[in-house]
């Protein structure tokens, strides 16, 4: 097969450089450059991607070795009828990486035409990280990398306030714009860059928080040769997808007029408040999946749909949706019910393998945003633990110790964390691990041991899981509590 790249398949005229994007990983290839792909095709939008890579290991090289293109499969059912797509995806304009080549980064900053900033860097990208400075190239955190940019647009463009740019970002926090803006302004004082570069952030500039929905198993291996037969080029760089698409958007009519999504098919709505769709899906589908991911995996699952296909494991999942966390949220329960019953169905696609081990990066960080606060939520209102979600966290917790029946177990997470765990599961004393993890408020945000019973109930978890097992240690747990 012949290589894809812009030569072999005619589509050797670039576009201009007018978003810059912050991640190369499958979703934002899946989501954010099929939307605006969207644009072009739909309303001549005409905007290029300038891809930049977060961290210091990722896919760039691969992805300038396609000139930047990439096939998209998107699959599903939709009112009992079997739907497949694929989009070659065609708008990014180069990869940069700003490790191997921090002036190439710095030179985005100085295109005329860019408008938008997009970002999905995980739940641990948006953090202020006190070691960064402005002479690191580059800086380590996402934020001031960000900081950076914009300040080499500032001073490039003098201040014009014409050249401010739109700035969106994906990561799934809540109130991810203002918590990115609030840790460039801390950057700007630290570094002391001035007002009149801050001032020109704030007039010139605007940031919208999000909310993304797609399920997005990324590069499907195991079916990489009939996916293959489907395409004239050897590619790389395949993602797949489901059919389901939603991106909610805080702003107002200037955005709308910035984005024209409404005069497309795609299901993107500018809002003034997100706040509701935000709650609904990061509680149900993204504490769903992060709820099951540890526990699932420890169980012998691989993907989501055996998860929830599985007697056992489906029931467990179809518990702490319905009896845990549809039960903490204040809004209609049959709306709540439905979506949870959609949500399901989605899982249950014959079309997606999303692997249970590509959910697990960053599991901690996650189980905070998504999880814990219905844990909470349930404990407040019924004055007593949540069997199930009691459970998953403590499967949480074995699944960070890394080994489990002598395998190694799909742990990705940072340096720091993963040294953590290690040191608290070297006393194997289940009374000891249980309110260490707990008490790690830099995990959490809050001291957890302070949760009646919790530190007990996650040290029985625990050695029950040890003892018997997935199936018959919740059994016996249950039993308790």
């Amino acid at each position: 097969m012949k290589k894809l790249n812009r030569k072999n398949t005619g589509l050797e005229e670039k576009l201009p450089i007018k978003i810059v994007q912050f991640g190369e990983g499958n979703f934002l290839r899946a989501f954010i450059d099929y939307a605006f792909q969207k644009l072009n095709k739909e309303l001549d939008f005409n905007a290029g991607i300038a891809v930049v890579q977060p961290i210091e290991r990722g896919l760039i090289n691969m992805l300038n070795d396609q000139d930047g293109l990439y096939n998209l499969f998107m699959k599903g059912v939709k009112k009992g009828e079997e739907i497949q797509e694929i989009e070659l995806i065609s708008n990014i304009v180069k990869g940069v990486d700003p490790y191997a080549n921090f002036s190439d980064y710095l030179s985005l900053a100085k295109e005329e035409e860019l408008a938008f900033v997009i970002s999905n860097t995980t739940e641990s990208g948006i953090a202020y990280v006190a070691t960064d400075t402005k002479e690191m190239q580059p800086p380590s955190s996402f934020p001031a990398k960000l900081t950076v940019l914009l300040y080499e647009r500032f001073k490039h463009f003098k201040g014009d306030a014409n050249k401010g740019l739109t700035i969106i970002p994906c990561e799934l926090i809540n109130h991810n714009s203002e918590t990115l803006k609030e840790i460039i302004l801390q950057y700007i004082e630290d570094w002391k860059l001035g007002d009149d570069f801050k001032n020109w952030l704030l007039n010139n500039n605007t940031f919208h928080s999000t909310l993304v929905d797609r399920i997005v198993p990324g590069y499907p291996k195991d079916e990489i040769e009939s996916y293959n037969a489907q395409l004239d080029y050897q590619d790389n760089l395949i993602v797949a997808a489901e059919t389901f698409f939603l991106w909610v958007i805080e702003g107002g009519d200037d955005l709308k007029a910035k984005l024209p999504f409404s005069k497309t098919n795609l299901d993107v709505k500018i809002v003034k408040d997100m706040q509701p769709y935000r709650t609904r899906k990061v509680r149900i589908l993204n504490g769903a999946h992060t709820a099951m991911v540890p526990f699932s995996i420890l169980y012998g699952n691989s993907t989501v749909k055996e998860t929830v296909d599985n007697s056992f494991t489906g029931t467990f999942i179809n518990k702490v949706v319905f009896s845990e966390i549809n039960d903490t949220l204040n809004m209609d329960k049959d709306e709540l019910n439905s979506f949870a019953e959609e949500v399901l169905d989605r899982f249950r696609n014959p079309f997606i393998k999303h692997q249970l081990s590509d959910i697990a990066l960053n599991s901690i960080s996650k189980f905070k945003v998504r999880v814990l606060p219905s844990l909470l939520a349930y404990v407040a209102i019924h004055k007593k633990l949540p069997t199930h979600l009691t459970f998953s966290f403590a499967c949480l917790i074995r699944f960070y110790q890394g080994m489990w029946q002598g395998q190694a177990l799909p742990v990705k997470d940072s340096d720091e964390i993963i040294a953590t765990f290690k040191e608290y599961w070297e006393s194997k004393d289940y009374n000891k691990i249980a309110p260490a993890v707990l008490g790690n408020e830099s995990f959490w945000g809050e001291d957890l041991t302070k949760v009646n019973n919790l530190s007990e109930a996650i040290s029985l978890a625990l050695k029950e899981i040890d003892e018997n097992g997935i199936e018959n240690g919740f059994a016996n747990f249950s039993k308790q509590f």
